[in-house]
């Protein structure tokens, strides 16, 4: 493209984006506001004291690199689940137990940007196992147990460059995929000119194998395809099961300046990969092994410290080596960010950012078009199949920017509208829209109760916005991402509610509470206690030297620490202090804070043990308390720390009970 041509192109798309931001700076909120009698919202959403939800929601942090639980209709916020940041809450990232969780390749890596969570499934439907969630940043998977709701796993991808589509689950969890946001160079720490991104960089689609009876992750095999970036994936349903799907954009393979140069195509992809016959062909020899470095970090057993691995190969698949397909290329107007599958698994809906309609796929259409060979061309020994012979339906005036989708099972799709602000309604049947409402404002994902599974729950839909603006009193010059609360029962979609969020939430899952509840541990049992450095009675707490570390075992009941008094500790030293939690009723925690610490408190569950460091760097007297309420004499559970010079005579000693 000439630079005159391009200057022209970009003052084009610079001049819309500047009429739709004048149009909402003067026509102010969205005009097509709709929301229920306060009086009827108020009673859809009122859970009464002590009693419970009907759905758990989980919202992915953004760039707080967690994940929060809420109560749905409530919009009561439950929990903050610690994934890929240290948490001081907790002490998650900061316990010896947990450290091992953020050692990547790159290091020790303490923060990430978390996107997109997903239910484990069986069948198409929603289990509430497990959930995954992605780190876009160091690209990772992380796997939370939703007995305890604590991650327990963490595997780093290789050779990818911001780890957008994922993470997404197969309909029995035998996979759960991810694929590169930003392709680079693939093989490993590969030093070459950025202007060589068509001849040196890649992209990489990664299947991550997981125990059905343990939920392990294993890094499988990765398909190495040509330098797009693939944005967005989803896996197929019922007759389409066997396949995942990738949306891509920068099909122009620009490396600068891309909302111009990555513009320019009307079309851009869908990746339709056959997962099952990918593995077949991995298993019959057909991939092969490549150098890579990447740190698989999990727990064993019921407690313990975290370990890590690091794999030094993975295997791949890439297009350009193998005879048989397996993957196709559906063209996808323009710029596809989300791609989504209905319950029956038989329509793809693409979501193009600059596309002026939503195109909807039959997966019956694309299969008959492989079968025909209808190809417009082979790019690096992948099929691109005629956008006419797959297409079923575009759905027209959707508004400015679609970009997902989600099913409510009873006909209907709903699309979320970023440029324009708002939700839209359409039937599956005549691809026409019926219906559309304001969100405040900016929307980006939506989720709908069950509404990526093959039986939706579809009572309640949740937009997530991306600016609260006038929502909520002001807070400075940020203000918290918002999220609106929609019924969706009726014919017409009704605003319940708007609430603020923690981070920036990007994509949310929603589960009936009585698929999850009943199995959620409330205490962990003593007996099953395999810390290695737990206390199982409290008579058996010490203190152990080993030349420069200290290790203490502690036990902690209400309303006090064994031991309370520790004598001897000398500067140079390091201090372990391995605290178990010896009540054995639900919700009793106890925490310890240490002056002086460098790191953080613990909390620890009941029938739990964690160890905190902590090296002291002054003499003195230190005091320590739990820092969790727990008894009517919370105050008086408090201990003290002797430290004596480096060379001093005071012997290790330690105590609790006398005067």
């Amino acid at each position: 493209m000439s630079k005159t041509k391009n200057k022209k192109l970009r003052g084009l798309i610079l001049g819309m984006g500047f009429v739709v931001f004048a149009a909402f700076l003067f026509t102010g909120c969205p005009s097509n506001q709709r929301m229920l009698d306060s009086g009827d919202a108020a009673q859809k959403v009122y859970v009464a004291p002590g009693e419970h939800d009907e759905f758990y929601g989980f919202f992915s942090g953004g760039y707080s690199g967690q994940l929060s639980v809420w109560g749905l209709p409530s919009s009561r916020l439950l929990k903050v689940i610690p994934v890929f940041s240290q948490d001081p809450e907790t002490g998650y990232g900061y316990s010896e137990e947990t450290k091992p969780l953020f050692e990547t390749s790159y290091g020790f890596i303490p923060w990430d940007d978390s996107h997109h969570p997903h239910i484990s499934q069986t069948d198409g439907d929603a289990d509430g196992r497990w959930i995954f969630i992605n780190a876009n940043n160091t690209p990772r998977i992380a796997r939370i147990d939703l007995e305890t709701f604590e991650t327990k796993e963490i595997l780093e991808l290789p050779n990818t460059g911001g780890n957008h589509a994922s993470s997404f689950v197969t309909s029995n969890t035998e996979y759960v995929i991810g694929a590169t946001r930003f392709s680079i160079p693939y093989e490993k720490d590969l030093d070459v000119p950025i202007d060589s991104y068509s001849d040196e960089f890649r992209g990489a689609l990664t299947f991550v194998d997981i125990n059905s009876e343990t939920g392990r992750m294993n890094l499988d095999f990765q398909v190495v395809v040509p330098p797009y970036n693939y944005d967005l994936g989803r896996a197929g349903k019922g007759a389409s099961s066997d396949w995942v799907f990738f949306t891509t954009y920068n099909t122009e393979e620009a490396h600068t300046m891309l909302e111009v140069n990555a513009s320019r195509n009307d079309k851009d992809f869908i990746a339709a990969i056959n997962w099952k016959k990918a593995a077949e062909l991995v298993r019959e020899g057909h991939g092969r092994t490549m150098d890579a470095e990447y740190y698989h970090n999990y727990y064993e057993g019921k407690q313990g410290y975290a370990v890590s691995t690091v794999g030094d190969e993975v295997m791949v698949l890439d297009t350009r080596e193998i005879d048989e397909n397996f993957i196709y290329y559906l063209p996808t107007p323009k710029s596809p960010h989300g791609v989504d599958i209905d319950p029956t698994g038989e329509y793809i809906v693409g979501g193009g950012k600059l596309a002026t309609i939503i195109p909807v796929h039959s997966f019956s259409r694309m299969l008959e078009a492989i079968e025909n060979q209808d190809y417009d061309e082979v790019i690096d020994g992948i099929p691109v199949l005629n956008y006419d012979s797959t297409i079923i339906g575009e759905v027209e005036n959707p508004g400015l920017g679609p970009l997902h989708t989600e099913f409510d099972g009873r006909g209907y799709a709903y699309t979320s509208v970023y440029i324009s602000s708002e939700i839209v309604k359409w039937s599956l049947e005549t691809f026409e829209v019926v219906d559309r409402i304001d969100s405040y404002y900016s929307i980006g994902h939506l989720m709908i109760t069950g509404g990526d599974t093959r039986n939706p729950d579809a009572q309640y839909m949740v937009g997530l916005t991306k600016t609260a603006k006038d929502r909520y009193l002001p807070t400075g010059p940020k203000q918290n991402h918002p999220a609106q609360l929609y019924d969706i029962s009726g014919d017409r979609m009704e605003l319940l509610l708007d609430f603020p969020t923690i981070g920036e939430p990007h994509y949310a899952q929603a589960i009936r509470a009585d698929k999850i509840k009943d199995n959620v541990a409330q205490i962990y049992e003593m007996e099953e206690n395999d810390h290695p450095d737990a206390l199982l009675r409290i008579a058996d707490n010490r203190v152990e030297r080993r030349g420069n570390n200290v290790h203490v075992y502690m036990g902690s009941t209400r309303s006090h620490f064994r031991p309370d008094n520790i004598e001897g500790i000398k500067l140079g030293d390091t201090v372990y202090v391995h605290l178990t939690n010896l009540e054995q009723e639900w919700d009793v925690v106890h925490g310890i804070a240490i002056k002086g610490a460098q790191n953080s408190e613990i909390l620890v569950a009941p029938g739990q043990t964690k160890t905190i460091t902590w090296t002291p760097t002054r003499t003195g007297i230190y005091p320590f308390y739990c820092t969790a309420f727990c008894s009517a004499l919370h105050q008086e559970m408090q201990g003290y720390i002797r430290v004596s010079e480096a060379g001093s005579d005071v012997e290790l000693t330690w105590k609790t009970g006398t005067n």
